[in-house]
């Protein structure tokens, strides 16, 4: 099907005065057309893009653009417009405006048609034709020749659109490097190299525009530029040696670079995508310039590996670098939650809840006696089936004994790179050995990662550079967490852990269902942060199947724990309005996520609303917590979720509890996002979620 016709076309047409209603008339042409299946919820998910970012271009050109589940197939329309209409570009108001219509799954191929007609919008003598066309079939068969090109012959190739990776050009004056040496002994000036990354948050259009600009103005000016799109048609990143042998780096973007550490220690320019639209050329002029400037910002690390740089990206803020850090620790300890708990469940599953007891008798559990033994020829009385359960809860055990070391390990990591790690993981098992669990974990890591961050900073002569990463940093910095940790913060931390232990044990008995109602607003309240693993903790570090009181916490904890993500997934099914294009494709990973009992897969919705989120997620949990204390559920298992029901007790008021804190949760956010609506932002801010 074409990704254009003429019945998508309107010419010289009064849109209603503002963007809005561009969006509006082009979106019911393509739903008249049989192009999308719900006008309304076209016209929501092109908003919510407006919202992110402005789509208005210099050069009176507008290019809203989404995807959504509502279009079956990639689609252009196309307006003329008289009166002109502000899309918010810095030069003034649009005569030309695209809707470019995705579907939500984004095919590689459909995506590249789209940069293609992206690209074709920097050339001048394209955008004049739409001008000048008197047909809505030549409109049609100008879009076709740039989104469809005819297979170009040698002899024709000229005129084609800019490539990502620009050829050199002649040098221009100041793009150049001192000398290079010809084959006649002379000396030549040689090109300098950039090198760009270029990434907007849906990744269709503003992504390859960007780039294909900065390689024009770049080629303008003498310039190699080769460019990596982080776009929705994919990317081939750069290879090690063309950054190694560029001279600067510009990241163009709305969202993180992916891989950002490729490039640490290269003189940067960084913005939005928008302003490589607007002013390449005086992009690439200030990279040139951070090129010769030994004072010029720098990407965070250095290319020996030594630590990042502990300032924030521009445009973030320290409140998001924390955040950034501490879910980073989180992000990387989940492996060793799920792993472990799963293991454990299967254990049980095999041999029986005996298996973590002591046998009559012995002085070690079933499950080390036989992993000690490691012996298929000595079986114990149970059989094969017991030895393997024994073997795997063993396992899951060993696995869950590395959550605070992974935890403290990978939030070092997030401020000092590589050399963070071990210091970390250092710092997470002396918070075990100490008992501050958790809490002792995240202030470990933190103290690592700065420590390690500090040490990098200090000069050294050039033969021990080398050792910096490697030796240096890694062994003193985990010298100063380690005294800190056993000389002054072990005990006070050890002491909140079992001060918050001892409060929530407290509650047991007659407050269970209080209890049940606690854990359930810690559980939801940070979504995978320090509260909800405190709770977490709590429940497994008590957890004893001979225990029933241990059981039903860990019980309301796992139910409790699901809701967020159910509950987001069920809202942006029951109103897919109320979200982004990237939440309502997060809400259906969500499903998976919550029966899983990975609380994480809500913390997209919540980053981009706290305030409507967050509460909403507590109530459901709450009312989830409470329920299952008070249907006296019991858990065997620490993990698993959906793949754990084996171990429940009272299976079916588990599944009641669950689903009444979901539909809840879900009810409480949806009326939040109707009563309160956040206002659109039309500025160039950063994206709040990619695409």
């Amino acid at each position: 099907m074409p990704i254009i016709t003429t019945d998508l076309v309107a010419l010289d047409v009064d849109a209603g005065g503002d963007k809005e209603s561009v969006i509006r008339l082009l979106a019911g042409r393509l739903a008249d057309a049989g192009r999308a299946t719900d006008r309304d919820g076209l016209i929501a998910a092109a908003m919510a893009r407006e919202a992110q970012s402005a789509t208005g271009l210099p050069g009176g050109i507008a290019i809203p653009h989404c995807r959504s589940p509502h279009v079956g197939e990639a689609t252009i329309g196309f307006a003329r417009l008289s009166p002109k209409v502000d899309f918010g570009a810095p030069d003034g108001p649009a005569d030309l405006a695209f809707l470019i219509a995705a579907p939500e799954s984004g095919g590689s191929e459909h995506m590249k048609l789209l940069s293609s007609l992206a690209r074709a919008l920097v050339r001048k003598e394209f955008v004049a034709s739409l001008r000048a066309a008197s047909s809505a079939a030549e409109v049609v068969d100008l879009v076709e020749g740039v989104v469809n090109p005819a297979p170009a012959t040698p002899a024709s190739s000229a005129g084609t659109p800019a490539t990502s990776a620009a050829a050199p050009a002649t040098a221009a004056p100041g793009a150049t490097t001192p000398a290079a040496s010809t084959a006649d002994g002379t000396t030549a000036s040689a090109p300098r190299t950039l090198v760009a990354v270029t990434a907007c948050p849906t990744g269709i259009a503003h992504t390859y525009m960007a780039a294909d600009s900065l390689v024009a103005a770049a080629k303008e000016a003498g310039v190699t530029l080769h460019v990596e799109t982080q776009g929705s048609s994919g990317s081939t990143p750069l290879s090690a040696a063309t950054i190694a042998a560029a001279d600067a780096v510009i990241f163009a973007t709305d969202v993180g670079v992916k891989d950002r550490s490729r490039f640490a220690g290269k003189p940067v320019i960084a913005s939005g995508v928008k302003r490589a639209i607007n002013e390449p050329a005086k992009m690439v002029a200030e990279a040139l310039g951070a090129a010769t400037n030994p004072n010029a910002a720098r990407v965070e690390g250095s290319a020996d590996g030594t630590a990042a740089a502990s300032a924030p990206s521009a445009g973030v803020g320290w409140g998001t670098r924390t955040r950034q850090i501490l879910l980073t620790g989180v992000s990387y300890m989940i492996p060793f939650v799920a792993a472990g708990g799963l293991l454990i469940a299967l254990g049980f599953l095999l041999a029986g809840y005996d298996i973590a007891n002591t046998p009559d008798g012995e002085t070690k559990s079933l499950g080390n006696l036989i992993a000690a033994g490691n012996s298929l020829t000595d079986l114990p009385s149970g059989g094969l089936a017991q030895y393997l359960g024994a073997v795997l809860f063993t396992l899951g055990g060993l696995a869950f004994s590395f959550l605070v070391p992974a935890l403290a390990g990978y939030i070092s990591f997030a401020i000092a790179d590589r050399p963070g790690i071990a210091p970390g993981f250092t710092a997470g098992a002396v918070a075990v050995f100490v008992g501050g669990g958790f809490i002792g974990g995240i202030v470990g890591g933190l103290i690592a990662g700065f420590a390690a961050l500090w040490i990098s900073r200090i000069a050294v002569p050039r033969w021990a550079k080398g050792l910096m990463p490697v030796v240096i940093i890694p062994l003193f910095a985990s010298l100063v967490v380690g005294l800190l940790m056993f000389l002054l913060l072990g005990r006070p931390l050890a002491a909140v852990t079992s001060g918050l232990t001892n409060w929530l044990s407290g509650l047991s008995g007659s407050s269970v269902i209080v209890l049940g109602i606690i854990l359930g607003l810690m559980m939801c309240f940070d979504l995978g942060g320090p509260v909800n693993k405190a709770a977490y903790a709590f429940a497994t570090a008590g957890l004893n199947v001979a225990d029933p009181s241990s059981l039903r916490i860990m019980a309301a904890v796992m139910a409790a724990g699901m809701v967020p993500p159910l509950a987001m997934a069920l809202a942006s099914t029951l109103r897919p309005g109320l979200f982004t294009e990237p939440e309502r494709e997060n809400g259906r990973a969500a499903w998976l996520l919550g029966a899983s009992f990975i609380s994480e897969g809500a913390i997209p919705f919540a980053a981009a609303d706290p305030l409507r989120v967050i509460p909403s997620m507590m109530f459901g949990g709450a009312l989830t917590g409470g329920l299952v204390m008070a249907f006296d559920v019991t858990l065997k298992a620490p993990h698993g979720g959906i793949f754990v029901f084996f171990a429940i007790g009272n299976l079916i008021w588990f599944l009641v509890a669950l689903a009444v804190g979901t539909v809840a949760g879900s009810v409480a956010v949806i009326v939040a996002k109707q009563l309160a609506k956040p206002k659109p932002v039309v500025a160039d801010a950063p994206a709040l979620a990619t695409a």
